[in-house]
């Protein structure tokens, strides 16, 4: 009960405290890279005492943004005696109207005043010490007040006519301001598909009766819209209300950075911040902008208009194709169009991109390599999240830091997490490979707003209101080291996992959500990566754009239930297999080219090395039918990373390769304790135990199996990592 700490939070430091990270290291003397530490001792320190920018951030929500620059300071000064690192700025919605006796005064958005408070806040970060990034915008997509309809969102708007039985006209759907008629079909016969003579396009659009004789025998009208989604900036700052922008026109993007960015950058002068950030990309339902018919027409080499009808239901054959070729079109418009040039204009302001590049619009897994800092978040680590998604990325791409969005949800509503409650979901984000938190998040609240104050709507309330803040230094030191730790060497997953763009896209409708990992997650299914982690290895995320780029640097490469693949990776594929890789593909083996031209070019050959590489006695592919045998067909080719006996499916790992040793993580998810051997695939080093909770090391009870790995018996409490 000593330094003045009550009972409640004696408990919750001892606690903590006692369940403490255990890296298992086997230390060797051999040199490192430059810039990485030489030896186990030079590591060692590292550990006793790490960097300042391995430390946690958090987002900081303004709200209103009713602050003053007494409590920012003040905030930030706590921050600092938390052990947390820097934050970034996150102006939101207000919770209290204007009130001069309490002292609140919302600050309109970009005002004189407001961008006073982020000048004010960037002087007192460099005083302090403090890392500082900047949401380019309020509440998230960007947007707001000086987007105009014509560079908002945009959306394939798809209308419905009904047809007066015998008639031969019908009405024009009412156009709203942005929008352009682009193509319309009388069906007549709804039980058929929309090909063939079950459809009768409608060429003459003029004026607001279409009339045609073919419509007498005719149900409904489909008219295909050019239109806008309407989607209003979410959770925005009083001023930062309006259209969230067209993500595939880059004239709206330049129109936005030079409204609201360039005025945003006026606060920093000659000292930008870290980084700007780009937060989730949930442009809901935005498919279209306005020049898509020719640029598609530029890069799939014909007419989509013709085959508009493909985008709304069954159209024939072709179908998946052209729903194929209308996805790619959107990741590239992207990709070229918001990702590379927000980028390049960051740089150009002598700051990095920060960015959440998942979600809608449909950016891949290779979109991470256009930006500098890559985050993902959802510690769900036995399923497909965009933490592993994220990570993957700077693992192929050679990017040594990857950032989560941390807490976002943690044990809602807000001030219910503990200590134990961060602590469990971190761990669960570095065993995906994350090795930077953001804290989601600490709530800016003022004096006058007294206890508990305020709080965002998204659980984490993680300041100095809590009462179990008096930790937050030694949960921030074992978070840091850890993060530390995790950055060291290489990344030494042994399994890529194929994600099949190509089927996420030919999966695309104007109904449906336009996301690329949204619709992987539910082609992969909730089983798949638990199978391959109770198998002995972890796993990285693959995709085209990596395979052409930087080829398959993993021991084992899984195709699951693929359809569609470009033959030039296809070839990769095979020649993989014959240098000895293990190629393997499960439920179904890969029979399109993907797209319409490319697959009536193509298909064939992609059907020969299908039988080439999984149906001759001498093919180098593995076809595993039953998914649930992929596990052991693994392990049967691959030594696996660490096996557990018993098996356990709560206890995950990740591994990194150091020139000073092997590095091994390893945590307990589950709420129960756990006793098992741990066969890990080392041989010739001896195994340390280290603390980052207590900063000490210790020798661990270990043996030589058969096959010469290090046999560990581990015994973890619930939540003990």
């Amino acid at each position: 009960m000593s330094q003045g700490y009550s009972r409640r939070e004696f408990v919750l430091r001892t606690s903590l405290a006692g369940l403490g990270l255990s890296a298992l290291a086997w230390p060797s003397n051999s040199k490192s890279q430059a810039g990485a530490p030489e030896s186990s001792d030079q590591l060692w320190q590292g550990f006793l005492n790490p960097p300042d920018d391995a430390r946690i951030m958090m987002r900081w929500w303004w709200f209103g943004p009713a602050v003053t620059h007494g409590e920012l300071e003040d905030e930030m000064r706590k921050m600092k005696e938390g052990g947390i690192g820097g934050f970034e700025i996150q102006p939101v919605y207000p919770l209290a109207l204007d009130d001069a006796a309490q002292g609140i005064r919302n600050l309109p958005y970009l005002s004189d005043e407001f961008l006073d408070a982020l000048r004010f806040v960037n002087d007192k970060a460099q005083e302090l010490g403090l890392r500082l990034d900047l949401t380019l915008g309020s509440g998230w997509p960007y947007g707001g007040p000086r987007v105009p309809v014509t560079q908002a969102a945009g959306m394939l708007r798809v209308a419905r006519v009904p047809v007066s039985d015998g008639a031969d006209w019908v009405l024009a759907p009412s156009l709203e301001a942005g929008e352009q008629l682009l193509a319309a079909w009388a069906v007549l016969d709804e039980r058929k598909e929309l090909s063939g003579d079950s459809v009768y396009e409608l060429t003459d659009l003029r004026g607001p009766r279409i009339r045609s004789a073919g419509l007498r025998d005719a149900r409904h009208v489909l008219f295909f819209i050019a239109s806008r989604t309407g989607m209003q900036v979410k959770r925005a700052a009083v001023g930062a209300e309006g259209f969230v922008i067209d993500h595939y026109d880059r004239a709206a993007l330049e129109a936005y950075l030079a409204t609201t960015g360039e005025r945003l950058m006026q606060a920093f002068g000659s000292r930008p911040p870290y980084a700007v950030f780009s937060d989730s990309l949930e442009v809901y339902n935005s498919n279209w902008t306005r020049d898509l018919l020719s640029e598609f027409q530029r890069r799939r080499g014909y007419d989509l208009r013709p085959h508009l009808l493909a985008l709304a239901g069954e159209a024939g054959s072709d179908t998946s194709a052209i729903r194929c070729d209308w996805g790619r079109t959107l990741s590239e418009l992207a990709e070229e169009r918001y990702i590379i040039p927000l980028r390049e204009w960051a740089a150009r302001r002598g700051t990095r991109l920060r960015s959440q590049t998942y979600g809608e619009p449909p950016v891949t897994l290779s979109s991470n390599r256009l930006v500098d800092i890559v985050e993902g978040e959802n510690p769900d680590w036995r399923k497909f999240t965009s933490a592993r998604w994220a990570a993957s990325a700077c693992h192929l791409y050679g990017k040594p830091v990857t950032s989560a969005e941390t807490w976002t949800w943690v044990h809602s509503p807000a001030f219910r997490a503990t200590p134990l409650d961060l602590k469990a979901e971190a761990d669960q984000d570095f065993l995906q490979g994350v090795n930077q938190i953001v804290g989601h998040g600490w709530p800016y609240s003022p004096p006058s707003a007294g206890e508990p104050g305020w709080r965002f709507y998204a659980a984490g309330a993680l300041n100095d209101h809590n009462p179990w803040w008096r930790v937050m230094p030694e949960l921030a030191l074992y978070l840091q080291r850890a993060c530390f730790l995790l950055r060291q060497g290489k990344p030494a997953n042994d399994v890529a996992l194929y994600l099949a763009n190509a089927d996420a896209w030919a999966r695309f409708t104007a109904q449906s959500t336009p996301s690329v990992d949204q619709t992987l997650a539910s082609l992969l299914g909730p089983a798949l990566i638990g199978t391959i982690l109770d198998a002995g290895f972890n796993l990285d995320f693959i995709d085209d754009e990596a395979i052409e780029q930087i080829g398959i640097p993993y021991g084992a490469i899984v195709l699951p239930g693929v359809e569609r693949i470009p033959l030039a990776v296809f070839r990769k594929l095979r020649d993989y297999a014959r240098r000895g890789g293990i190629l393997i593909a499960t439920r179904r083996k890969p029979s399109l080219a993907p797209g319409l031209l490319e697959g009536k070019r193509e298909t064939a050959e992609v059907q020969a090395l299908v039988r080439e590489l999984f149906e001759t006695p001498t093919g180098a592919g593995i076809f595993v039918s039953d998914e649930s045998r992929l596990g052991d067909v693994l392990a049967s080719k691959l030594t696996p990373d660490v096996a557990l006996s018993p098996k356990i499916s709560d206890i995950g790992f990740i591994h990194r390769r150091l020139d000073a040793g092997e590095l091994y993580f390893l945590a307990n998810t589950g709420n129960r304790p756990h006793a098992t051997r741990a066969s890990f695939r080392v041989k010739g080093l001896s195994p340390e135990r280290w603390d980052p909770f207590t900063g000490t090391k210790s020798a661990l009870e270990w043996s030589v199996a058969r096959d010469d790995r290090t046999v560990v018996p581990l015994h973890l409490e619930p939540y003990e990592s």
